[in-house]
């Protein structure tokens, strides 16, 4: 199983991914799903992938390689080539449905499910932050300001404080935490989804350094988050009244 979240407030882009992959229970590894697709002066595009694994590794080869040209006798399409993050959405689509296709032949009649989802993230040349959902059929959705956040793999743990205390106006401070507690919820309540946890932070502002980042079990910060969330949760259920009308039951 698997947790990710990429957050797109005003400040920057976030984009946290879980490493622990499940093939049963005596079959548990770390596998990264948080991907640099290119990393250069002029673009910084990231994925984050949940799903069939074979899937995914297709796939991110798939981009590694090239899609076949538009034109006979044209260049391989690759990441480092396209304009914008939209044009770089529908690379990453296409790519998605030619892995899904393949898997789909091979898989056939075997029950076992063949679909990759992925967030995409990043700017290229002078465009802004954007981020993608990008579903195994290959459409897409953008994040956008008045939900500033998407989700994929296991995500219901981690969504009740991405939607009451996340919006565009959030720090970007404020958004990785956000996503670490968010985190923390989900590995409390889900042992298919485990550190560590993969984390890269771009901020808006490009003058300012990106924060690439691994939480290992033994995080200092993480560690002392997740105790210190328990904590407050347990005082502000004791600070909020009982039920009145249980003191009339019976």
């Amino acid at each position: 199983m698997t947790y990710c979240v990429g957050m797109l407030p005003e400040a920057g882009l976030v984009m946290i991914a879980d490493t622990r992959t499940n093939a049963g229970v005596d079959n548990i590894s770390v596998y990264r799903k948080l991907h640099m697709l290119a990393d250069g002066e002029d673009r910084i595009v990231v994925a984050c992938s949940a799903g069939n694994l074979s899937v995914t590794q297709t796939l991110l080869s798939t981009l590694e390689e090239g899609l076949p040209p538009l034109e006979e006798g044209g260049e391989p399409r690759r990441i480092a080539h396209v304009a914008t993050m939209f044009r770089a959405a529908q690379l990453v689509s296409e790519a998605s449905i030619l892995a899904n296709r393949a898997a789909n032949v091979l898989l056939a009649g075997t029950g076992i499910d063949s679909s990759t989802t992925l967030l995409l993230g990043g700017r290229i040349g002078d465009g802004p932050l954007e981020l993608f959902l990008i579903y195994p059929e290959g459409n897409f959705i953008q994040c956008r300001p008045d939900t500033p956040f998407l989700q994929i793999g296991q995500t219901m743990y981690g969504k009740p404080i991405l939607d009451r205390v996340l919006d565009y106006r959030t720090p970007l401070e404020e958004t990785v935490k956000v996503g670490l507690i968010s985190f923390d919820g989900t590995l409390r309540s889900n042992l298919a989804v485990g550190r560590p946890l993969d984390l890269i932070a771009i901020p808006a502002d490009r003058s300012e350094p990106v924060v690439r980042r691994r939480i290992a079990e033994d995080d200092a910060y993480f560690n002392e988050l997740s105790t210190r969330w328990s904590a407050l949760l347990n005082e502000s259920r004791a600070a909020i009244p009982d039920p009145p009308f249980m003191k009339s039951a019976g």
